[in-house]
């Protein structure tokens, strides 16, 4: 038996877990993909481009905003949707990390 205590901050698995769920879908890649291709872009853009439902890609986007991976910014009627890529570069150090400890 250890003598080791495991602590665990719950609010920061909660939002790993979240961003994680948030990058684990393929159709949001593909978004994500498509928003690095255009830098900043309104929803409409995407999923005409994407040939997606604008339902679906509203929902895919509030998830990835909810995880912090896209920024928005209201610009006249339309709110432009761009990639926070400080955050995408933590969820990769932290993936490497864990991949490197197994």
């Amino acid at each position: 038996m250890r003598d080791t205590k495991v602590v665990i901050n719950s609010q920061k698995l909660d939002y790993s877990c979240e961003l994680m769920r948030a990058l684990a879908h393929p159709l949001r890649l593909k978004i994500l993909s498509f928003i690095d291709t255009n830098s900043e872009i309104n929803v409409n853009q995407i999923y005409n481009a994407l040939e997606l439902e604008q339902s679906l890609t509203s929902q895919h986007l509030k998830v990835l905003k909810l995880a912090g991976v896209v920024s928005v910014e209201k610009s006249g009627k339309f709110m432009k949707y761009s990639i926070n890529y400080e955050v995408l570069d933590k969820a990769q150090k932290g993936v490497n990390r864990f991949i490197a400890s197994i």
